[in-house]
């Protein structure tokens, strides 16, 4: 039942974002001619630079390779994700097509477009799958690179295929144009990726350590460490709070702390990634 669940749930998320990625793209870039940047931007290179074929053939020529390469490095899921998710992108991208366009500047299309975009395919790759295409490559990429965002690398790669095409149609302010799109969309789907996962680390420095560090593990249920630390002026020795916590518990965290001892002095960081016990685990599937 819960495997089936997690399958539901993953359609949805492809579903939703496949659909969010194609309102961007229909309504917003399409209409002002703006390259997406992506397998579909290096087809279109390769057909002025070649002088045959066409963009689908070409896009269906690189992404044989990608899905097998996908399915061999990613997993099973990741392939039949990205089927899915390839498929309803090309549903969607059809549907919305249909809709009334919008009359928007130039520059507010390109920034509510890549913005669009960028959730869309956040959501796509929270779910575990892919578009196809260029998002294969960005999570090859990223499993070689892991230290890179994911969104980041999805800007260099269709900030390549924009510039590329700038170049080939000798058309430079639809490039730079789809620069900010695509600078955008990276950015949004490196919000969405990894703020789901967004904790606090909390330094706590005070006299009343055992109180504080006893109401964090029954209050709160999430571990304390105790760092070995000295005053610089009053050389008396003390030990350090560490915890980590949900972002949700940060305010209850405070409090507690601010009712035992008024004067603690507290330092909260934010942390991207808590792997451990109450967090997530590693995965090699992990973005």
């Amino acid at each position: 039942m819960k495997k089936h669940y997690q399958t539901a749930l993953m359609l949805l998320k492809v579903t939703l974002g496949t659909a969010l990625f194609s309102l961007g793209f229909d309504l917003f870039l399409t209409p002002h001619e703006l390259n997406a940047g992506g397998l579909s931007g290096l087809a279109q290179i390769l057909v002025t630079l070649l002088g045959f074929g066409s963009v689908g053939l070409f896009t269906a020529i690189i992404n044989l390779p990608l899905f097998i390469f996908g399915y061999k490095w990613i997993g099973k899921k990741f392939f039949w994700g990205s089927l899915f998710g390839m498929a309803m992108l090309s549903l969607t991208l059809e549907l919305f097509a249909l809709l009334p366009v919008p009359q928007t500047d130039p520059l507010l299309s390109t920034v509510y477009g890549g913005c669009a975009c960028g959730l869309g395919l956040g959501l796509v790759f929270v779910a575990g799958g892919s578009t196809g295409g260029s998002d294969i490559i960005v999570r090859l990429l990223q499993r070689k690179w892991q230290h890179i965002p994911i969104g980041t690398i999805n800007f260099l790669f269709d900030a390549t295929v924009a510039a590329l095409t700038g170049i080939v149609f000798h058309d430079m302010t639809r490039a730079l144009y789809t620069g900010i799109a695509v600078f955008l969309s990276g950015k949004v789907i490196d919000m969405v990726v990894y703020s789901f996962d967004y904790s606090r680390v909390a330094i706590i420095i005070t006299d009343s350590y055992e109180q504080i560090a006893d109401r964090i593990l029954e209050k709160l249920e999430r571990g304390v460490t105790y760092l070995e630390g000295e005053g610089a002026y009053s050389r008396q020795e003390k030990k350090v709070i560490l915890t980590a916590v949900k972002k949700h518990q940060m305010a209850e965290l405070k409090k507690l702390v601010s009712e035992i001892d008024p004067n603690a002095f507290v330092i909260v960081q934010e942390a991207h990634q808590v792997l451990g016990d109450g967090f997530s685990h590693y995965s090699k599937e992990s973005l």
